[in-house]
């Protein structure tokens, strides 16, 4: 049976792989996942940290979890969206050869 402590630890070894896939990635697909990781282990943290919350307790944790996933999934949209933009212009995903953009 898994404990908080296991939950927290598999939690921020998810958040620290996810971290470092958007901070030391090129391409703008690798960053947007890397944030969904990140997402993901959040979303862990508040399933667990409800699951062992004092009896009875309300489904907050849960709730909170789906508002996160759909925010998620809206934010993979608008990420997606936007790097087939860029790609169209610039026929590159990578974030270094991005310097020319204006607004």
């Amino acid at each position: 049976m898994p404990t908080l402590s296991m939950l927290l630890v598999v939690s921020a070894a998810l958040f620290c792989i996810g971290l470092l896939a958007a901070l030391s990635r090129r391409h703008a697909i690798f960053i947007l996942i890397g944030i969904e990781m990140m997402l993901a282990a959040a979303n862990l943290n508040f399933i667990a940290f409800w699951r062992f919350a004092p009896q009875p307790a309300p489904p907050t944790g849960v709730m909170v979890a789906i508002f996160a996933i759909a925010i998620a999934a809206a934010e993979a949209a608008v990420g997606l969206a936007m790097v087939i933009a860029v790609y169209r212009h610039f026929r590159t995903t990578n974030v270094d050869q991005l310097d020319q953009l204006k607004g």
